[in-house]
């Protein structure tokens, strides 16, 4: 079973609603040190995992962000299809531009190792394909953003009072060394049960077409903690055969307490 699925489906779908002016958001939902974990089950079978750990480094004289990324499958699951997957995204604090973006992956010997530069002000990413040993430029849309940066400018800028509940927005991701966009619904509140406890959540859903994996229109659902951080809770996705849950399982460094529910 992929990590990528997780991973990709996870953070694509997060990466929901991109402001259409410049303004920074002046509250905070993330800080140095923040550690998220999750857990991916196919039916009863607990069969990956995956984690995402924010740091501020410097990089060239300038303090950014780091969020690494790390996905692998565990137990049996191992023993049929080896993942390893690594995901590095250097961000500016502020706009949470992407600034450099590292792409390393396993997946059952499928192999990717990319580094992708972003050029904000010309609107270009210059793409260093290692495996291929091949490089090249291309023209990136406004307020792009990589795999991993798309969630952090979500939790960043999202804002319920932009957006109302059933309906739809647009996108945009430099993804796979393409601009990509993708349609969401936004599908209101929820409470959900969580080993945490009960947790209300924002509910999204991508929308998706039917695939050798996804069942159809809608297999994606995403919930988001409707508190401060706005972390993601949960993804689940309807697949051709079962379903796929992956859950937050562990956190640290959050920057405001995860808000559960007593009633």
């Amino acid at each position: 079973m992929k990590i990528n699925l997780l991973l990709s489906s996870l953070i694509f779908s997060c990466n929901l609603i991109f402001s259409q002016n410049n303004d920074i958001s002046s509250i905070n939902r993330f800080e140095n040190g923040e550690l998220l974990e999750y857990r991916l089950h196919y039916g009863i079978f607990n069969t990956s995992y995956a984690s995402l750990n924010l740091k501020k480094v410097t990089l060239e004289n300038n303090s950014v962000y780091h969020a690494a990324g790390y996905g692998k499958t565990t137990g049996l699951a191992r023993l049929f299809f080896k993942v390893e997957d690594y995901y590095d995204s250097y961000f500016d604090t502020n706009t949470i531009a992407p600034i450099l973006f590292k792409r390393n992956i396993n997946e059952g010997g499928y192999t990717k190792n990319l580094e992708i530069v972003f050029d904000q002000e010309k609107q270009t990413a210059y793409i260093n394909n290692i495996k291929e040993q091949t490089k090249k430029e291309v023209k990136t849309e406004l307020n792009s953003q990589d795999l991993i940066s798309s969630l952090y400018y979500l939790r960043k800028f999202f804002a319920t009072k932009d957006i109302k509940e059933n309906e739809y927005f647009n996108i945009n991701m430099f993804y796979d060394s393409k601009n990509r966009f993708f349609k969401l619904q936004y599908l209101g509140k929820e409470v959900i049960n969580t080993k945490f406890g009960k947790i209300e959540c924002l509910k999204f859903k991508p929308t998706t077409k039917r695939s050798r994996i996804f069942r159809g229109e809608g297999s994606i659902t995403i919930w988001l903690s409707n508190d401060q951080n706005r972390v993601p809770v949960r993804l689940q996705a309807d697949l051709v055969i079962g379903s796929i849950k992956a859950d937050l399982n562990n956190f640290d460094g959050l920057l405001a307490p995860l808000l559960t529910k007593t009633d």
